[in-house]
């Protein structure tokens, strides 16, 4: 299938062949296996993000990328799973084989200045894919490594870093620490928050306990033939900004029938692209539509979890119900389900959660699903290598057809933009039903 972008476009560049940036010293790392949670288990995708920075007056960027190398060296002595291998483990979980193998690094020169990448909000894997390295030949998620790193040199003496990373790793606030960590090192400072790189204490309980329904699990039967709407239809990926004027109207018709007294900007954003992704996709009556979303447990936890914890603090939580009774009831009804979902989350949710994995080795279906995940508080753009903050960042492309990305724009942070992909035909209708 064959993905179409707005504004794409190609770039030339040329690459050096990689080099494996090994942690500077090995004195705190530790060979063998490196467990990981069941909260990452579900998730191991390869997201790949984009840094922009702009040309420094004061600074040339031609010795820019020894400097975030050398970097990588040394922040890889804290974060060292990551220059591991990814294996299954023998009761047929993903764990990590602490290799010391490196970090594929990669040198590249674009012959253009960076201007020619535009606004780089919607995801363009055919230019913005130029821009981070992906193993030739390597298909299936074990064969790819854990982390990847391009820095791409431009004429006008901007740069742009590249990188891969497996969501098994990290989730989004722990890569934004470990971006942030290796910015400081590149400028030689003290790491501000250290990582905690111990994911057992989020291992399963002994029995396992199971409280919760666990609705994110549950198959629903495609009626409505979707499936084959994306693989005949092109997949059109689009951007949508939300900015405080409109926000403050979503919220009040949110509000206006009096069944829920107050909304988040995330609670109505969710009700709203989870209604018209399902009506644009023109799902039967009697359709099930699932809303999946993540929130973040770090805080849930008696203690929380500690500063820097490296991995995935996130827990999938789930609303369920008809295409008729979204589409036909007020918005109201969609952003209750939403709020209901996140009251859901305490600690003994995902400590069920973690067991229902243990027990079961159940993945969320995505069938008839939506996935919202939201970055909305990560600071990316304040990523500062040495060269000044990145002027604007980006995903080279959405891990899964059924992802939508909600993200902050701007230095004041006043605009949300929502980024999701959908068959070109279904594009048009949801278009339509984001003019609000």
């Amino acid at each position: 299938m064959e993905a179409i972008c707005e504004n794409g476009g190609l770039i030339p560049v040329s690459k050096s062949e990689p080099i494996l940036v090994q942690p500077e010293t090995s004195l705190n790392t530790n060979q063998g296996f490196y467990f990981l949670s069941n909260l990452d288990q579900n998730i191991a995708v390869i997201i790949q993000t984009v840094y922009c920075f702009k040309p420094d007056e004061n600074k040339s960027s031609d010795n820019v990328g020894d400097v975030i190398k050398r970097a990588l060296a040394k922040i890889l002595v804290h974060f060292y799973p990551l220059t591991g291998n990814l294996r299954v483990s023998s009761d047929g979980k993903l764990i990590v084989e602490c290799t010391n193998r490196g970090v594929p690094f990669v040198e590249a020169e674009a012959d253009c200045n960076m201007d020619v990448l535009g606004d780089i909000t919607v995801p363009d894997p055919g230019m913005l894919g130029k821009l981070v390295y992906t193993v030739p030949g390597a298909n299936h998620i074990l064969e790819m490594p854990l982390l990847t790193a391009q820095v791409t040199r431009f004429k006008c003496g901007g740069f742009v870093l590249g990188m891969t990373i497996n969501h098994c790793m990290t989730d989004g606030i722990s890569a934004m620490e470990f971006v942030h960590s290796w910015a400081e090192t590149a400028r030689s400072k003290t790491l501000t928050l250290p990582p905690f790189i111990d994911r057992t204490i989020l291992r399963s309980r002994e029995p396992p306990s199971i409280k919760y329904p666990h609705k994110e699990f549950q198959e629903i039967t495609d009626t409505s033939n979707m499936s084959t709407l994306y693989q005949e239809d092109q997949l059109m990926y689009n951007s949508f900004q939300f900015n405080q004027e409109k926000i403050a109207r979503l919220k009040k018709t949110a509000m206006e029938d009096g069944i829920i007294k107050n909304c988040t900007t995330f609670t109505v954003l969710t009700a709203l692209v989870w209604r018209a992704r399902t009506k644009a996709l023109k799902m039967k009556p009697n359709q099930q539509s699932k809303l999946l979303f993540a929130v973040d447990g770090r805080s849930k936890f008696n203690p929380p979890l500690p500063k820097g914890y490296f991995g995935n603090g996130i827990v999938l939580t789930c609303c369920i119900c008809n295409a008729s009774e979204l589409i036909e009831k007020p918005l109201s009804f969609a952003v209750e389900h939403v709020q209901n979902a996140i009251k859901m989350v305490t600690e003994g949710f995902i400590r069920s959660a973690i067991d229902y994995f243990e027990v079961t080795r159940a993945r969320p279906s995505l069938t008839a699903t939506l996935l919202v995940t939201s970055w909305t508080r990560l600071d990316f753009d304040t990523t500062d290598f040495g060269w000044g903050e990145a002027v604007q960042s980006g995903c080279v492309n959405l891990p899964e057809k059924e992802v939508a990305l909600l993200l902050c724009n701007g230095r004041d942070r006043k605009i949300t933009t929502l980024l999701l992909g959908l068959p070109i035909t279904a594009m048009k209708t949801f278009q339509e039903l984001m003019q609000v």
